[in-house]
């Protein structure tokens, strides 16, 4: 149960909004009055924000009122009689932990359906009988701290151990329930500002921070190790061979290595629009990151505020933009014509399957009657604002792309005839190599997937954007890194095909990253069921994608850097 409060006329009205199951890292949540609890005299539902809908919020009147700094010891709310199948809804909500939340002055609150208790008896030697009593929680006492005219705090309590409070609901028959709650008011000390403080602090104690400091250091320390061996390389090989070329005097000398493919080095890749598309999305995803991540250092997301979902949909639109200049500006550099197929082909890579993928999924939620399904209204939203915002900059993009044409800067001519391939070893093919670029990588950030797979599918929630910032640089600094060495250890086989290898091998720590969601599934959380299941493996693999396409973006930009710098100092012609 979900509420949320305002103050109108010196009363605070409760406002329902959904049941969710305690079980770790399970986050299927249904209406509150799914469950038969007390209705109000008027139930009205609150008119969502989009970010309240996609959070899974829906608000409807609760039953409770509390006035203003008014105690109340024991108020009824009702006497009802709990039907056969009444009981049995508490009783499956009960034995799978479920808990009702609610929204108190945008305060989150928390209280347990009820409980349940082991009976052991004992039938005979060696034979110990277990049965478990389930106890329907009928009394909440609220107690609400504040500061003048600002409430503060509210700690929501369940007496799940008293006989009083609690009914038992372990069988199948009509029971009479009278559900109550209490009210106390108590003065503090503590700001108005401060008061989302306490939520930071349940998130992550001490013990977890020296976790994320540790995860920071042995990341920088992977970073500095790679750093200093490809110095050293630079300095002992690398450096020879340039200087070796570039002061080359003997016309017939042999060429041999990576010199030997200059004439092939920048032949443009095989399916120029789609590689151009990928690039386009994967820049427009990591902008769309970073920009994310700035608002969190900034404070723009307090713990439990739908501000967060609708700063994701905005920031995601407007940098749409990005996505149609970078995926036609290199379009037009690799002198394609069709500028249209791939300004659209970028503007669905990504947001097409992501879409496909909602849709089944949320048809999936309907099926379960849960609020994880996205109302009509958001889905309406959502069209409207791609219709009207992100599409209309996607071609905007494109079209500052198309105009600002300039020419590939290629430092070495490429010839007219494609030179062959060698026949490489087996460690040295595409496959083999994507999986030694993403070890590297997935070793910087596997310790904060699974405090970021907690916060989105369980109960935590992630407020460190500074430590997230930083893994996140690091995970870029070192993805570059290994992609240029990869690199040129290709060029040194000469094989010239290294565009779509770069990208590949780059983007190779999302598969990783897809591969720890098993583990994290099955090992690490309670997930169950086709639903959860679903949901979870369908979204992540979005996400995975994602970070697919910005790795590979990324790698790909460092190796041309890279190549450039390489060839442009020697004589190639």
């Amino acid at each position: 149960m979900v509420g949320k409060v305002y103050l109108i006329s010196l009363a605070l009205i409760f406002l329902a909004n959904q049941v969710e199951s305690d079980a770790y890292d399970h986050r299927e949540t249904y209406a509150y009055y799914d469950l038969p609890f007390c209705l109000p005299d008027n139930v009205t539902e609150k008119k969502l924000s989009l970010g309240e809908m996609l959070n899974g919020a829906r608000l409807v009147t609760a039953p409770y009122i509390l006035e203003f700094r008014v105690d109340k010891d024991v108020q009824v709310l009702c006497n009802k009689t709990l039907t056969k199948s009444d009981v049995s809804k508490f009783r499956n909500a009960i034995e799978k932990d479920y808990y009702v939340q609610l929204y108190y002055d945008d305060l989150p609150i928390w209280g347990f359906v009820g409980s349940y208790q082991r009976e052991y008896t004992d039938e005979g030697r060696f034979n110990t009988k277990i049965k478990k009593k389930y106890l329907l929680n009928t009394h909440f006492k609220f107690e609400v701290f504040y500061n003048k005219d600002r409430v503060i705090e509210v700690i929501f309590l369940t007496s799940h151990n008293s006989v009083t409070n609690t009914i038992d609901v372990t069988d199948d028959k009509e029971v009479v329930a009278e559900f109550t709650y209490s009210v106390k008011w108590s003065v503090t000390e503590q700001s108005f500002d401060k008061r989302m403080e306490k939520y930071i602090s349940f998130s992550f104690s001490p013990n977890y921070m020296s976790v994320h400091r540790d995860s920071i250091t042995n990341s920088s320390v992977i970073l500095l190790i790679l750093t200093v061996c490809l110095v050293t390389f630079y300095a002992l090989v690398l450096r020879k061979d340039i200087s070796k070329y570039s002061n080359d005097v003997e016309e017939n000398q042999e060429e041999t290595g990576w010199k030997n493919i200059h004439g092939d080095l920048f032949r443009f890749p095989q399916h120029k629009s789609l590689f151009a598309a990928a690039l386009g999305s994967g820049t427009h995803l990591l902008v769309f990151i970073v920009a994310v991540l700035v608002l969190g250092l900034r404070g723009f997301f307090q713990p439990y505020t739908r501000v967060f979902w609708n700063a994701l949909i905005i920031v995601y639109a407007i940098t749409c933009v990005v996505s149609g200049y970078t995926s036609v500006s290199l379009y037009t550099q690799l002198e394609g014509s069709n500028w249209m197929k791939t300004l659209l082909l970028a503007g669905g890579l990504y947001f097409g399957p992501l879409c496909l993928t909602f849709s089944f999924l949320n048809s999936v939620a309907i099926f379960y009657g849960t609020t994880n399904a996205l109302p009509l209204r958001a889905i309406i939203m959502l069209s409207l604002v791609w219709i009207f915002v992100a599409l209309p900059l996607l071609l905007l993009g494109g079209n500052i792309g198309k105009n600002r044409k300039s020419d590939f800067h290629a430092p070495c001519r490429t010839n007219k005839c494609s030179r062959e391939v060698l026949h490489l070893r087996w460690y040295r093919g595409l496959v083999p190599q994507m999986v030694l670029a993403g070890i590297l990588p997935f070793s910087v950030v596997y310790i904060q997937l699974y405090y970021i797979y907690a916060a989105v599918w369980g109960h935590r929630v992630y407020t460190l954007y500074s430590v997230l910032f930083a893994v996140f640089i690091l995970l870029l600094v070192i993805t570059a890194l290994v992609s240029v060495a990869l690199t040129y250890f290709q060029l040194a086989a000469e094989d010239h095909e290294w565009w779509w290898r770069s990208f590949l091998c780059g983007g190779s720590t999302g598969l990783y990253m897809y591969g720890y969601c098993f583990y994290y599934y099955f090992w690490r959380s309670d997930m169950s069921g086709f639903m959860q299941t679903s949901h979870f493996f369908g979204y992540m693999a979005c996400v995975c994608y994602g970070v697919f396409l910005v790795l590979g973006s990324v790698a790909f930009r460092s190796s041309l850097l890279f190549v450039r710098y390489l060839y442009a100092a020697i004589k190639c012609d």
